[in-house]
């Protein structure tokens, strides 16, 4: 079950579509080009392959374990944790100021995927850290930046966001557990958390919970929400830790995938109250969450990619070694590999051209982000803001979508062999049915796409992307090439189908609510499937200049290959998904509840 990182393909789309070396033109990231990019993504591939890859299979057959309140790791998790952590992976993309390596999300995102791909259930322990990192940057206190964001930056200690409770899952208005003022400034916060991922456990020696709560008089609903840290050991003025604070775990969850994730119950304040300490203001806690929310949705978006990179491997792995029948064009004279079969190139191709597109969409958007966050120019800053707004939805919701097809293709290609365990292509379609679900349902990040995103300011948004895509058009047309037009042709169908919906969404949001929700989703996959289409279109043009100066000639062929393949078989499926958001609403809602 090895793993091989796609370094070369990460690295190509680094430098020609997210373009890392204007991303090193800003600021604090001079020393953060293509050059540093190719070495910190081969040490990455080291570590990912040799570490933690092994570890995977061994997470599913010995889950995490949970015995009196206490979790055990899987064997050889706690080791590969504190390797992950001395070699600076966790701060791999946090500020110097606080240890960290200060490196862009475009270099920290592909380095992420390859961690997700050789052990998504290890990979889940930094991402929930890095969630809780960025929100205490942006609205903790000096004081809670000095005592916690240093340990966290090292993976010293890691964190946890504690949203969910049993009677409150997406629908945050229903949070109970609530927050008591003290004297000293500090707060006892009680109640019950549930699917708290990596909520206890012996990898590291602090755990720093992030803890929605209502205080006592806040108003009722989402704005009456506050959020604090509340440490599983209290830390002293000198910084060691403490008493044992009142946070227990008391159950794990047994769950189809992801086994080696403890997922937690956790208990506050059954022993007279967990102390915590305020982030920022009372009653903004959620609009603090959705800080650690958003980079923890695209950190989803890039483990759907992952295990999609994963189960493609595998599958063309075998399909080289399985030999099962003779070739429909009588090329050999008696049973070949079944790569030779059509159908199984055609489930290959899908395999490859779709985690390509999501891959490539990712690397955009994370460089979107760089500027959003660090370049000078406050324009610039604001336009990309909107651009990595906008493709958050997609990056989480389209990916994820995608990594279920993928890895079920996986399944396929094994044949029976793929329904057995121990073959391995089992275990990638089921840790992938989380991504979905978790950090916000596909659903919910429609919603997020057409209420935040399309509606709220006309669509304005989505019209200048679909702008940007026209430029691709107009110059794939220029370059003329047999595989340059035809993709461009279907782009240009697949925009249209986008603008189409797009002034559907803008204009009946408010008058026909069910009609727009009704397409909410297969909106989101439109959108998604475009915009990863782009970036393949884009990828084509730059290949095709490679291999016209006679660099890297067969890989670049591939490109162009798989961005073909990938606008003939999938961007097609746009047209379908327009015609059931104009159309299709009135049926999905025509039938009777009781019915049902």
């Amino acid at each position: 079950m090895s793993y091989v990182a796609p370094v070369k393909d990460m690295l190509f789309n680094i430098q020609h579509l997210a373009n890392i070396d204007q991303i090193a033109q800003i600021p604090g990231f001079e020393d953060a080009g293509f050059d540093t990019a190719q070495a910190v993504l081969e040490e990455a591939a080291k570590f990912t392959q040799d570490v933690i890859a092994p570890l995977n299979w061994e997470g599913d057959k010995y889950p995490s374990s949970w015995h009196d309140g206490k979790v055990t790791a899987t064997p050889g998790f706690k080791d590969a944790f504190k390797q992950f952590a001395e070699g600076g992976w966790q701060g791999l993309q946090h500020p110097t100021d606080f240890g960290g390596q200060g490196l862009p999300k475009t270099i920290g995102a592909a380095c992420g995927e390859m961690v997700n791909s050789a052990n998504m259930s290890f990979a889940l322990c930094p991402l929930l850290s890095d969630g809780a990192i960025e929100a205490l940057l942006t609205a903790g206190s000096d004081e809670l930046k000095a005592i916690y964001l240093e340990n966290l930056v090292s993976g010293k200690w890691t964190g946890t966001m504690n949203l969910t409770e049993p009677q409150a899952g997406s629908d945050l208005a229903l949070v109970r557990s609530r927050a008591e003022p003290q004297p000293d400034g500090t707060y006892k916060v009680f109640g019950t958390k549930i699917f708290i991922t990596w909520g206890e456990h012996d990898m590291a020696e602090n755990i720093v919970h992030l803890v929605l709560a209502r205080v006592q008089g806040a108003p009722e609903g989402v704005k009456g929400i506050s959020l604090f840290v509340v440490p599983k050991f209290m830390v002293n003025k000198d910084g060691s830790l403490g008493a044992r604070n009142d946070v227990h775990c008391v159950s794990i969850e047994h769950k189809m995938g992801i086994k080696a994730s403890p997922t937690a119950v956790l208990q506050y304040g059954d022993h007279g109250g967990a102390i915590g300490y305020l982030v920022g203001e009372e009653n903004r806690g959620l609009e603090y969450m959705f800080i650690m929310m958003n980079a923890a949705r695209y950190g989803v978006g890039v483990q759907g990619i992952a295990i999609a990179e994963r189960a493609y491997q595998k599958a063309a792995t075998f399909a080289r070694e399985r030999v099962q029948s003779r070739p429909v064009d009588g090329s050999l004279p008696g049973s070949a590999a079944i790569i030779h079969h059509p159908d199984v190139r055609r489930m290959l191709m899908t395999m490859r051209a779709s985690t390509e597109a999501c891959r490539a969409l990712a690397s955009v958007a994370a460089s979107a982000y760089d500027a959003a966050h660090h370049h000078p120019d406050a324009d610039v800053r604001k336009q990309n803001q909107a651009f990595y707004e906008f493709m958050v939805p997609l990056v989480k919701g389209y990916s994820t979508e995608m990594s279920l097809e993928v890895t079920s293709l996986g399944v396929q290609v094994h044949g029976g062999m793929g329904f057995i365990e121990e073959t391995g292509a089992a275990q990638y379609y089921r840790d992938a049915k989380i991504l979905t679900i978790y950090e916000g349902t596909t659903a919910i990040q429609a919603n997020d796409l057409v209420g935040r995103k399309t509606s709220r300011d006309g669509g304005t948004t989505a019209k200048a992307i679909a702008a940007q895509v026209e430029k691709t058009e107009a110059a794939l047309r220029a370059n003329g090439s047999a595989d340059a037009v035809a993709v461009a042709a279907r782009l240009q169908t697949a925009r249209e189908a986008f603008l189409q919906v797009v002034d559907f969404v803008a204009g009946n949001t408010k008058a026909s609510p069910n009609a727009v929700f009704a397409g909410s989703v297969p909106y989101l996959m439109l959108a998604g499937n475009l915009m990863a289409g782009w970036q393949l279109g884009r990828a084509l043009l730059v290949a095709q200049e490679r291999i016209s100066a006679g660099n890297d000639v067969a890989f670049m062929q591939a490109k162009v290959i798989t961005a073909r393949f990938y606008a003939d078989h999938l961007l097609v499926r746009t047209g379908a998904l327009r015609d059931s958001i104009l159309e299709g609403a009135a049926s999905v809602t025509a039938l009777p509840l009781d019915m049902f």
